[in-house]
C-alpha cells in the first residue's frame, strides 16, 4: 500500500539530548534529503552534510544522513534519516523546514510502523509485540516480546493455515471436479484425523500462559489476622517502605499495590487488612471485604494466619512469621519461617515467589499469545473441530474457510480499521 504523503518525526528520546534522529518516510523522503542537503548520500551507507533551509538558505546543523530506498526498508518505502545534533532548537529548525516542504507532514502517534504493517514489513502480531517491547520494563518481557516481534508466533500460525489451504484444496477439488477420472474421493478418516491433529495443537497453544500476566504481574496477596507481619513482610520483600507499619490493629484499611520486579520477573504484592470476625467498625470491615476479593484474584497468597485457615487457593503459601518475636508460633514443613526485621528467611521466600511465578508466566522461549490472538485462535479451533463432523462437502469447506479467516484477522491479512488505530494509536509519535 502506496501513500501519497511523507511523513517525518523525531524518532529519538526528547531533546535536550546529544543526538536527535528525525525520520522521514514517504514518496517524498528523498527529494527532502536533496533539499536539506543538496546531494543524496549513497544508498544504506552513512555521510556527513551541512543542512539547509531550502527556503532561507540559512544554515540549520551539520549532521550524518541515511537514505533507504523502498521497498525493502522498515517501513516498506523511500526512508531517510538525519541524525542531527539533539538540542531543542536544532531539532525545532529542522522539523519546521520539513515542515514548508509540499507533501510533507508530521507523523501520527505509531504511523511509520502502521506503514510497515501495511506495506507487508511486518504482520500484526510482530506489530503488536513490537508495541509490548516498548512497553516492557522487566528482562522476562522483553525477551517475550522479543521472540515474538522476531516472528515465532507467525512462524507458529502459518503452519496451521497451510493445512487448512490444502485440506480446502482437496474439498474444493472433489466438490468441483468429482466426476472426472483424475480426481479421486477425499479419503474422510485421512482428513478427519489430520483435522484432529490440527485442533490439538490449537489447543496446546492455548493453554499456554497468556501475555497479560506477563504485563500485569503475578499477583501475589498478603493475608491474615490484624498485626501478624503482613506489612512489615511486603516492606521486606519490595525493599523499601511501602506500607505502613504500626501495632495498632486495624491499621491497614484498603489495598495497598505495589508491582516489583524480582530477577526481571513482575510481581504485584497486595497488602490487605487484617482478617477478623469481631471487633472492625464500620471502615475496617469495608477494608476486610476487599481483603477477601484481593485474596479470590489472588495468584498467589503469602497466609500469615494461622495454619490451615487461610482460603482454599491452590498459590497458597504458609508462612511462618515474625520468627524473632517471643510469641512465635512455628508451622509444618511446608511453610517457609521468616523474620522482616532480621531478614531471616526472606530470601528462601523470595526464591519459592519466583519458581512459583515461572509456572504461571509463558516460558520466554515459547510463543505466548494475548487475549485477542487467544480469541481468533480458539475461534479457528471451533470451526476445526466443526468441520471433522461435517459430512457435507459445502459445510465442511465453509468451516475450512471460517477457520482461515479467524487465522487471517490473527496475523493482520484480515482485520478492522477500528482495531488497527487502537493498537498502533500507543505508539509513540515517532515509530
Amino acid at each position: 500500500m502506496m501513500h501519497a504523503d511523507t511523513i517525518f518525526a523525531l524518532s529519538s528520546g526528547a531533546p535536550p539530548a546529544a543526538i536527535g534522529i528525525i525520520r522521514i518516510s514517504g514518496p517524498a523522503a528523498g527529494s527532502a534529503l536533496l533539499a536539506l542537503a543538496g546531494k543524496l548520500p549513497s544508498p544504506r551507507r552513512t555521510a556527513l552534510r551541512p543542512l539547509t533551509n531550502p527556503q532561507s538558505g540559512e544554515a540549520l546543523d551539520t549532521a550524518l544522513l541515511l537514505w533507504f530506498p523502498g521497498p525493502a526498508t522498515a517501513t516498506g518505502e523511500d526512508l531517510a534519516e538525519l541524525h542531527c545534533h539533539g538540542g531543542r532548537a536544532v531539532i525545532r529548525a529542522v522539523e519546521a523546514a520539513l515542515s514548508a516542504m509540499p507533501g510533507l507532514r508530521r507523523a501520527r502517534p505509531g504511523e511509520f510502523t502502521r506503514r510497515a504493517f501495511e506495506n507487508g514489513r511486518m504482520d500484526l502480531a510482530e506489530a503488536e509485540a513490537l508495541s509490548d517491547l516498548l512497553f516492557a520494563e522487566t528482562e522476562w518481557q522483553r525477551r517475550s516480546a522479543l521472540t515474538r516481534m522476531q516472528g515465532a508466533l507467525g512462524a507458529r500460525i502459518e503452519p496451521w493455515r497451510d493445512s487448512l489451504m490444502a485440506l480446502s484444496a482437496q474439498v474444493e477439488a472433489e466438490l468441483d471436479f468429482s466426476d472426472e477420472d483424475d480426481v479421486s474421493p477425499t479419503s474422510r478418516d485421512a482428513m478427519t484425523a489430520r483435522l484432529a491433529d490440527l485442533g490439538t495443537d490449537m489447543e496446546r497453544q492455548l493453554a499456554q500462559p497468556r501475555i497479560e500476566k506477563l504485563q500485569d504481574g503475578v499477583r501475589v496477596v498478603l493475608g491474615g489476622p490484624p498485626n501478624s507481619g503482613k506489612s512489615s513482610l511486603l516492606n521486606a520483600l519490595v525493599r523499601r517502605d511501602a506500607a505502613i507499619v504500626s501495632d495498632t490493629a486495624g491499621t491497614t484499611r484498603d489495598a495497598i499495590e505495589v508491582p516489583v520486579a524480582l530477577d526481571g520477573i513482575p510481581f504485584v504484592f497486595v497488602d490487605t487488612a487484617g482478617l477478623r470476625e469481631e471487633g472492625a467498625e464500620a471502615i475496617e470491615q469495608i477494608g476486610i471485604a476487599r481483603a477477601h476479593d484481593q485474596l479470590a484474584a489472588a495468584d498467589l497468597i503469602l497466609w500469615l494466619g494461622e495454619e490451615g485457615a487461610g482460603p482454599e487457593h491452590q498459590g497458597l503459601i504458609e508462612i511462618a512469621a515474625r520468627c524473632d518475636a517471643n510469641d512465635f508460633v512455628a508451622k509444618g514443613e511446608a511453610a517457609v519461617t521468616v523474620s522482616a526485621q532480621t531478614g531471616e528467611g526472606v530470601d528462601a521466600l523470595v526464591a519459592a515467589l519466583k519458581h512459583r511465578a515461572s509456572t504461571l508466566l509463558p516460558p520466554q522461549d515459547h510463543v505466548a499469545v494475548n487475549a485477542r490472538q487467544a480469541h481468533l485462535i480458539a475461534v479457528a479451533m471451533g470451526h476445526v473441530r466443526a468441520a471433522a463432523e461435517r459430512d457435507d462437502l459445502l459445510m465442511l469447506a465453509e468451516e475450512l474457510r471460517l477457520a482461515r479467516d479467524a487465522l487471517d484477522a490473527l496475523t493482520g491479512r484480515a482485520g478492522t480499521e477500528d482495531m488497527l488505530d487502537a493498537l498502533f494509536g500507543k505508539f509513540c509519535i515517532g515509530k
